[in-house]
């Protein structure tokens, strides 16, 4: 039996954006958010630091088989530019469990230091 992946996603990678079919054959699994607080930044995409514990980011969880996982590595430039690490986030139904997250080694850009991308006002835009 292959193993599965839970990923959460926060950016082009989120259903409705332009990245999405990517994860056309993965199970989404619910809205979520990160249990811990980091630093999201908008520099032409979404990026998200440990640099600062700003605020929970929001989010998609997804499970994922390995080869969807490889190509999301390709995707994000995992280790050369994100870097992909578990963390633990939580789910709508207040469950928890633990996810993959790409980061980006250092801050970039805008902070959006209410942890969502697209903004609010940019929704219809993205």
């Amino acid at each position: 039996m292959h193993r599965k992946h839970a990923v959460f996603v926060y950016g082009t990678l989120k259903r409705g954006l332009s990245n999405h079919f990517f994860l056309r054959e993965a199970r989404f699994l619910g809205q979520a958010q990160t249990v811990e607080r980091y630093a999201l930044y908008e520099d032409e995409i979404p990026l998200v630091t440990r640099s600062q514990a700003v605020s929970p980011i929001q989010g998609e969880v997804y499970e994922v088989s390995e080869k969807i996982l490889h190509h999301l590595d390709v995707l994000e430039q995992h280790p050369e530019f994100y870097r992909r690490e578990l963390v633990q986030v939580q789910l709508e139904d207040g469950s928890r469990r633990e996810a993959w997250l790409y980061f980006s080694p250092e801050p970039k850009g805008a902070l959006l230091p209410e942890g969502v991308w697209p903004r609010p006002s940019q929704a219809g835009e993205a």
